[in-house]
């Protein structure tokens, strides 16, 4: 697997490429391409139905029943906890995206990635990425979708404060996630289909890379905070940024596609 690919979660890869075919610029078997490919050949993916586990299907037959949606009905979730903006109350589409932390909406479809890894005997290992598809309430709350240039600016914002609040605690010497993180720009930049312009491409590719260059900094500790007190400050400083990550992602993912 792509170490690239693999920090792109899959449901933030597959919003962009289900509007731009519901939208008519792609076909299915593009989507389906796009998905299975781009450093994730070779990885089994099926999705299967909540109400009916035991029949897993293949990802193209998984995803056609989404074909009468609008492009505009597909949307993005990322919740994190208490932040669940865009999930119903209870269910299981909302343990599910909660533990997964993506989802996606479709229409009265929702559909939720979990990744499992296995090792056989001899010690071989490899990946399956499951698909959970729920059927959702009729009455959901909305996603809330914010303009790319909004969430650029927020974002922007969201950094400079960050920055500041890590200089006044003494731990702002992260590296932005090092050798791990290197190339991701550039590589999240071409992952968007056709259809979306240079200034989604260029938000996609920025939100994706800040947000796992914070995910890097929270594993390595920053080499800053030793106390309780310091970690909280840290955590407290990051929190903002993340959630500015998380807006911009979405903004990307729902900009408007157009030919």
């Amino acid at each position: 697997m792509n170490d690239k690919a693999a920090l792109i979660g899959p449901a933030v890869r597959l919003v962009p490429w289900l509007r731009a075919w519901r939208a008519g610029g792609v076909s299915l078997d593009d989507v389906v391409t796009a998905i299975t490919g781009g450093g994730l050949s070779g990885v089994d993916q099926h999705v299967v139905d909540t109400a009916a586990p035991e029949v897993p299907q293949s990802l193209m037959n998984g995803l056609a029943v989404l074909s009468a949606v609008p492009a505009d009905d597909i949307r993005l979730v990322l919740p994190v906890p208490g932040d669940v903006r865009g999930l119903p109350r209870a269910g299981r589409f909302t343990e599910l995206a909660l533990a997964s932390g993506e989802a996606v909406r479709a229409g009265r479809v929702g559909l939720v990635p979990q990744w499992r890894h296995h090792t056989s005997g001899s010690g071989d290992s490899w990946s399956t990425l499951t698909w959970w598809r729920c059927e959702l309430p009729d009455e959901l709350p909305p996603v809330e979708v914010v303009p790319v240039g909004e969430a650029d600016l927020a974002l922007s914002e969201a950094l400079r404060e960050c920055t500041r609040r890590l200089t006044a605690l003494d731990v702002a010497a992260w590296n932005g996630g090092g050798g791990e993180l290197a190339g991701l720009r550039d590589f999240a930049e071409r992952q968007l289909p056709t259809g979306f312009d240079s200034r989604a491409r260029l938000l996609y590719a920025r939100s994706l890379f800040l947000d796992h260059a914070l995910e890097v900094a929270r594993r390595d500790g920053m080499g800053g905070a030793v106390t309780a007190a310091e970690a909280q400050a840290r955590s407290e400083a990051l929190r903002p940024l993340a959630a500015a990550c998380r807006q911009a992602i979405g903004a990307a993912c729902h900009a408007r596609i157009g030919w």
